[in-house]
């Protein structure tokens, strides 16, 4: 009889530890990407940024942080512009964001594609940007005495929206710290500082706020305390 209950208190503990994975809960994340204006400026361009992440995971699937960035935000062209603007913003911003996956949500241990896509999300935050132009037109060649309004340095509240994916990476067993990430966000910001130029919304149709995407390539690494899923992770 003590055989049986210890062979079956065994087979217990042993099908609670296969249902089980850990997880750490935090995570340090670095990379660079690309931005792309949509300002009242017409005329898009392009910058380079860099950024870093410290994030909390309440579960694998579902995290809370704050995210640096800094780079660079430009658009228009003096030579095409039909009112001769141009500018390169050298930003700063500080944003809260949280994350959720779709591994929340699905049963993605019999499939193998919704294995593949458990660990992409999507999420939203609000932070401070910080703008420096580092150049701006001013005065219009074909207007000199005219003076385009704005502001060279200031700060806007900024609401990030991010789509992306982790891929972790390392060794079969044990918890995995290391994923690489992909990740586009949209920033919209409440304010005109982020071209620098803020005039007459009948003048330049002002109307619409400024926009700045950041597709940005990264690695995370996973540390702390340990927590426990329900769910397979890897």
């Amino acid at each position: 009889m003590k055989t049986v209950v210890a062979s079956f208190f065994a087979l217990f503990l042993c099908l609670t530890t296969v249902a089980q994975s850990n997880f750490h809960k935090l995570s340090l994340g670095a990379g660079f990407g690309s931005t792309t204006s949509f300002t009242d400026v017409e005329k898009r361009d392009f910058g380079l940024a860099g950024y870093g992440t410290l994030d909390y995971y309440f579960t694998p699937f579902l995290n809370i942080g704050m995210e640096v960035q800094k780079g660079e935000i430009a658009g228009g062209d003096v030579a095409t512009d039909p009112n001769e603007r141009q500018f390169i913003n050298t930003y700063t911003s500080l944003t809260l964001n949280g994350k959720i996956a779709l591994g929340s949500f699905i049963d993605y241990e019999r499939n193998s594609f919704a294995n593949a896509i458990k660990h992409l999300y999507a999420g939203a935050g609000i932070g401070l940007i910080r703008n420096k132009m580092k150049s701006v037109i001013r005065y219009p060649s074909s207007n000199p005495t005219y003076k385009f309004p704005g502001v060279d340095s200031g700060n806007d509240i900024v609401v990030p929206l991010n789509l992306g994916i982790n891929f972790y990476v390392g060794g079969k067993s044990g918890i995995r710290r290391l994923a690489i990430n992909l990740n586009v966000q949209g920033n919209v910001t409440i304010g005109e500082g982020l071209d620098g130029y803020d005039d007459s919304p009948i003048k330049f149709e002002n109307n619409n706020p400024d926009i700045y995407t950041y597709y940005s390539l990264g690695l995370k690494y996973h540390f702390g305390q340990v927590g426990i899923s329900r769910k397979y992770l890897y």
